[in-house]
């Protein structure tokens, strides 16, 4: 009787044995890479999507031979695979894709938005840079709850779009994209000197700033520009700035960037009409750099009141206190480039 016992122990042993081998022979051939030499393609895991559908889309992908052993590897290795769009490989094994995965080690896409550019300018660029729709980034970048958020006075987020270098995550949602440019706004801004605590004010500020940044092209000309444009606040005189006509020409009435302004132009009946209305228009006509928005937060002090593009090649204008010494300086308009163009 013992020996039967004994005799039937041992099978049980051996065919657990034998059934872990099978299973380990089975494991090790499901976990090798579909193909040695295979090419790198992106492959997104979308925020909610199952480790199921992962699995069973990595395998639909051909970037592992099977869906069910990645999602029980997944499960027993205790892994937490993350949202974003990765670069993997199918000459990789699929518990390296899978820890690849945990690890959140997203591919970027890397962008230079330029300054002074418009909402409209950098939702076309960073469509065309394969970062967000441009439609999408358009309407995140007047919602209300985010405008809210950051206590912006406006009705949308012109003027707050930081200028500088990002690396989005490919994919990414408008409303993140647009939350992003504008926490770098103020993580720019908060270290600026005399930087306006009020949201009403800082909103007037970055209104000034944005015409200041398409006038000036010399950064140490533009305390100036702003001295001249504070100058004419304070005693209820227009602005008068190209720039502003410029606004109504290629983002109100939709028409190309003209090469010079005319007389008719400045008579254009239109809010952001500086040349027609004194003080500011309503709201910002680009998304402003650093050097433009110290100046408005700092201008120069000087009693400028005019100022004109003396030679276009250096970027440099002249400065003076009185109409006839800005006659004297040239009668012809000559206009900034436009951003983005």
């Amino acid at each position: 009787m013992r020996n039967k016992l004994f005799f039937a122990v041992c099978v049980c042993v051996v065919i657990a044995v034998l059934s872990l081998l099978l299973i380990g022979v089975i494991a090790v051939c499901l976990n090798r890479p579909v193909n040695s030499s295979g090419d790198t393609v992106l492959f997104t895991v979308d925020r909610g999507t199952s480790m199921h559908e992962i699995s069973s889309k990595l395998q639909s992908r051909s970037l592992i031979r099977s869906g069910l052993f990645a999602n029980i590897y997944s499960r027993l290795a205790m892994l937490s695979l993350k949202a974003g769009t990765f670069k993997l490989s199918p000459s990789m094994s699929t518990s390296q894709i899978l820890f690849y995965i945990d690890e959140g080690k997203q591919e970027y896409t890397k962008v230079t938005v330029p300054e002074g550019l418009t909402l409209s300018q950098t939702a076309k660029h960073l469509e065309e840079t394969g970062v967000v729709n441009a439609d999408e980034f358009n309407k995140a970048a007047h919602n209300p709850t985010i405008l809210a958020k950051y206590h912006i006075s406006g009705n949308d987020a012109e003027g707050y779009l930081f200028p500088d270098t990002y690396f989005f995550p490919y994919n990414e949602n408008a409303e993140t994209v647009v939350s992003l440019m504008i926490q770098n706004f103020f993580t720019k801004v908060n270290s600026l000197e005399k930087r306006p605590v009020d949201p009403a004010e800082l909103y007037r500020k970055v209104i000034l700033a944005s015409i200041i940044e398409r006038e000036y092209r010399v950064a140490e000309e533009a305390p100036y520009i702003a001295s001249v444009f504070t100058n004419r606040l304070k005693i209820g005189m227009g602005l008068q700035s190209c720039a502003t006509i410029e606004y109504i020409i290629t983002e109100i009435q939709q028409k190309p960037h003209p090469s010079k302004l005319s007389l008719e132009d400045l008579t254009i009946k239109n809010d952001y009409n500086t040349y027609l209305w004194a003080g500011l228009p309503p709201g910002p006509i680009s998304n402003p750099g650093l050097v433009a928005i110290s100046a408005a937060f700092s201008p120069a002090d000087t009693k400028y009141l005019y100022f004109r593009l003396t030679d276009p090649d250096a970027g440099t204008h002249s400065f003076t206190h009185s109409l006839d010494e800005h006659i004297e300086a040239g009668r012809h308009l000559v206009l900034k480039k436009a951003a983005g163009n």
